[in-house]
């Protein structure tokens, strides 16, 4: 694949650590608190579940059209749990994201459109789940408004990208600016890399004022993101990104402790 067809499509963007600490909040039968949200860990097994089984029961149908029996593993959706807790978290932030920015959300991505390429049933809550989060990602995208992001966050979108292998690996920062259509400056086409740079800093901001706290078991968190590639769509999560670069814990801050006088001199 030429790296330079790597156009987004959705959005780019992920949160890092959040703490289970913050306000108090820890209970192991939670995945995770956003604002006045909560998420059980039962939630996230229930829609992983679903998943899966609907996933197996559309292979063995597939192939027993061939006289085929699949393998166990044949009949294993890569969808992790961590997946669905990302979709969940990042649905919650982000509608309070779409409330404050007053953004108006289009319902134009059905999960018909998306079961394909995610290799999932439409009627699993789980592509439902996607097809929610792109209208509202793609929403705040064309909102939000974007700028200037360093080599260190333009490499993070790549390497994300390349772990799936979408992209090659080993490329230059020039050539990735180049690919993501980041090279020209402010004025330049593209702008793939500073959209997701602005979802992330609206997310981050969201999590601190709402207190988000995560289960360490699922940590770190990532917002989902996908890509085209011409022909398919790329689907991955990153660590959390600013204008610098990765950000590795966007917990809700803390007051710097009071410095300590020094001992008194012993006699």
């Amino acid at each position: 694949m030429r790296a330079r067809r790597l156009i987004a499509a959705a959005s780019v963007a992920a949160l890092g650590v959040l703490s289970l600490a913050a306000c108090g909040k820890a209970a192991p039968d939670v995945a995770a608190y956003v604002g006045d949200a909560k998420y059980s860990v039962d939630r996230v097994d229930e829609i992983y579940d679903e998943a899966q089984a609907k996933y197996a029961d559309a292979i063995r149908a597939q192939a027993g059209q061939g006289g085929a029996t699949p393998s166990p593993e044949q009949l294993r959706s890569s969808v992790t749990r961590q997946d669905v807790l990302n979709l969940l978290v990042s649905i919650e932030l982000g509608k309070r994201v779409v409330a404050e920015q007053g953004v108006t959300v289009a319902d134009e991505v059905k999960p018909e459109q998306l079961e394909q390429q995610l290799q999932m049933p439409a009627s699993t809550e789980y592509v439902q789940l996607w097809g929610e989060w792109v209208d509202i990602s793609g929403a705040l995208g064309a909102k939000l408004p974007t700028a200037e992001v360093s080599d260190e966050a333009v490499m993070a979108v790549y390497q994300a990208i390349a772990k799936t292998g979408a992209i090659q690996p080993g490329m230059t920062v020039a050539q990735v600016r180049q690919a993501f259509g980041e090279s020209g400056g402010p004025g330049s086409q593209g702008g793939f890399v500073r959209a997701a740079t602005a979802l992330s800093n609206a997310l981050q901001q969201e999590a601190e004022k709402a207190g988000a706290s995560i289960n360490p078991r699922f940590r770190p968190v990532g917002v989902p993101s996908v890509v085209s590639t011409g022909q398919s769509l790329v689907f991955y999560s990153l660590p959390y990104i600013n204008q610098n670069g990765p950000v590795t814990d966007i917990s809700t801050p803390q007051a710097p402790a009071e410095p300590s006088a020094p001992a008194a001199p012993q006699g």
